[in-house]
């Protein structure tokens, strides 16, 4: 009979790569996590792994028993969805990523309305990138995720997520509302040569203004580089920068900056990400509710309703 939890860890090194990133993720050494994946070569009687310099590959009947194991796994994230399904109170926890900006916007009128339909359901949200977000409830570590698209964007397709829209998002040129500001613009191309604050390299937001830009003619000058959107809002504020800012920042506030059009009147999706074998669960279901009640009536999604077909992109 093979342990069920050793058939967890050959799955968790097939997704996260390194015997060290499955001890930091599931709070074991790394000593121990190999010993377990030992045990489970001498349960199936073969060899599962070998080393590949300071890795380890995966053999033909170990990478069988990993698609296996994460099948098992599925199955099980079924029965308990649908055990929890049968009862008539909503309870248990939800484990949800979100990115900051819908964090800010949508996130305190989501808890509150879970708190007060569902007092006995745990609610714990940890902030996330959206792509951190998805490969995190793909591994498991979350129960759902709140991530975004840019516009012409795409991200690896990923089969055990479903996808449900959740808000669209205008994006803008945000430039100080202070005429008389050092760093000031009045469009797009106006921005040439200026400092920008933009997101750290790497992420989607990063990548899609740079080629706005591009297509504008330039390469934005970024003397800035965060990930914390209100400290985007400071430094455009105060003159120091030009950025690109999405509607949901403001959380219903008044803007502190000047909001200027882009070409093309650009608009992000934010969406939520399940697995697909858990997305039933009494518990994603009225996070998912609550989160999509949440969200103000000019940001809500043509078409808002059912999970998409495909994997979350």
């Amino acid at each position: 009979m093979l342990d069920i939890r050793r058939l967890r860890l050959l799955h968790e090194l097939r997704i996260r790569g390194t015997v060290a990133g499955v001890a930091a993720a599931l709070s074991y050494s790394p000593s121990s996590v190999s010993q377990q994946l030992a045990a489970l070569e001498r349960e199936a009687g073969a060899v599962l792994l070998v080393k590949s310099g300071r890795r380890l590959q995966f053999t033909p009947q170990g990478e069988l028993l990993a698609q296996r194991a994460a099948a098992i796994l599925d199955a099980l994230d079924a029965a308990e969805a649908a055990v929890a399904g049968s009862g008539a109170t909503v309870a248990g926890v939800v484990r949800v990523a979100v990115f900051q900006s819908a964090a800010h916007a949508i996130l305190p009128a989501a808890v509150a309305s879970l708190a007060r339909d569902y007092p006995e359901l745990r609610v714990e949200v940890t902030e996330r990138e959206p792509e951190q977000g998805l490969f995190d409830v793909s591994a498991r570590d979350f129960d759902l995720a709140v991530a975004e698209q840019y516009p012409g964007s795409t991200r690896p397709l990923r089969a055990d997520l479903d996808r449900t829209d959740l808000a669209a998002d205008g994006i803008h040129l945000a430039t100080a509302a202070d005429r008389g500001a050092r760093v000031r613009a009045d469009s797009l191309a106006g921005a040439a040569g200026l400092p920008w604050v933009l997101e750290p390299e790497g992420t989607v937001s990063r990548t899609w203004a740079v080629q706005l830009c591009r297509a504008a003619g330039f390469e934005p000058d970024v003397r800035f580089e965060t990930a914390d959107l209100v400290t985007h809002i400071r430094l455009v504020a105060s003159g120091n920068a030009v950025g690109l800012l999405p509607d949901l920042v403001w959380a219903g506030a008044r803007p502190e900056v000047a909001l200027l059009p882009l070409p093309g009147a650009p608009r992000r999706t934010i969406f939520t990400s399940a697995r697909r074998s858990s997305a039933s669960s009494p518990g994603v279901v009225a996070a998912r509710r609550a989160l999509a009640g949440a969200v103000p009536a000019e940001h809500a999604p043509h078409g808002h309703g059912a999970p998409h077909g495909h994997g979350a992109s």
